[in-house]
């Protein structure tokens, strides 16, 4: 494994109080090693998108650490996170949150935050196999294909870390498999690091660790010394 960039320390998430409190995240302790993909695995209600929003910086914990490369971004105000999620956070959602009036090429180069850096985004929508598409509308394209952009939008300003929060949930299964692909592509050939939200069993089989979760807590922790080739996965 390379380097741990992101630890995680008895971090808790707790909703109300009294009889009515609700555990989100109780007691959950893990780390996020350079270019791995590691997928938090786990029914609805069991943490995992509470998680996934706290490493994000969208929402904070009740107690507890998140440490990414040793700044302990729990402790930000809503200022200093904002600005971590600029520099540090790729976001890749179940349902692309593009902008429509924008095209392909518009909507990547949001992420570069008026940079003169034209030639990443490009670059970057070729590396994701839209170098046709770059002045396309999202309507006048697939859903794969704008799930293709919302990675591009992830990945051009070099973010230390990539969240997927159920990357497949909205397509097909075979334009969901071949999103999978290029997902696993950028962790083997690019060195990317991704931290995948999922409940689809097969899809934990391509990552490298698998956190399986219940009830706000860590079951138990799987690792795969040989992930499954994602052309591969049938779900």
């Amino acid at each position: 494994m390379g380097k741990s960039i992101l630890q995680i320390k008895e971090l808790r998430k707790y909703y109300g109080s009294g009889d009515a409190q609700v555990k989100a995240l109780d007691g959950v302790n893990f780390e996020v090693y350079e270019g791995e993909m590691l997928v938090l695995l786990g029914n609805s209600g069991c943490g995992k998108s509470t998680l996934l929003n706290i490493i994000g910086g969208m929402d904070s914990p009740t107690s507890g650490e998140v440490l990414l490369n040793g700044e302990d971004i729990s402790k930000y105000n809503d200022k200093k996170l904002t600005q971590y999620r600029k520099d540090n956070i790729g976001f890749i959602f179940q349902f692309y949150n593009l902008l429509p009036d924008l095209t392909a090429l518009e909507n990547v180069r949001l992420s570069l935050n008026g940079k003169d850096e034209e030639h990443k985004a490009e670059k970057t929508l070729e590396l994701v196999g839209l170098k046709e598409k770059m002045n396309h509308y999202p309507s006048q394209m697939s859903g794969g294909e704008q799930q293709r952009v919302s990675i591009a939008r992830a990945l051009v300003k070099g973010a230390s870390l990539i969240l997927c929060d159920e990357p497949t949930g909205a397509l097909d299964d075979k334009t969901g498999r071949n999103v999978l692909v290029l997902l696993q592509k950028l962790v083997r050939e690019e060195g990317q690091t991704l931290v995948v939200v999922t409940h689809t069993t097969p899809i934990a089989s391509m990552a490298n660790r698998v956190l399986h979760l219940r009830d706000g807590k860590i079951d138990f922790t799987e690792i795969n010394e040989h992930p499954t080739n994602a052309e591969d996965i049938v779900w």
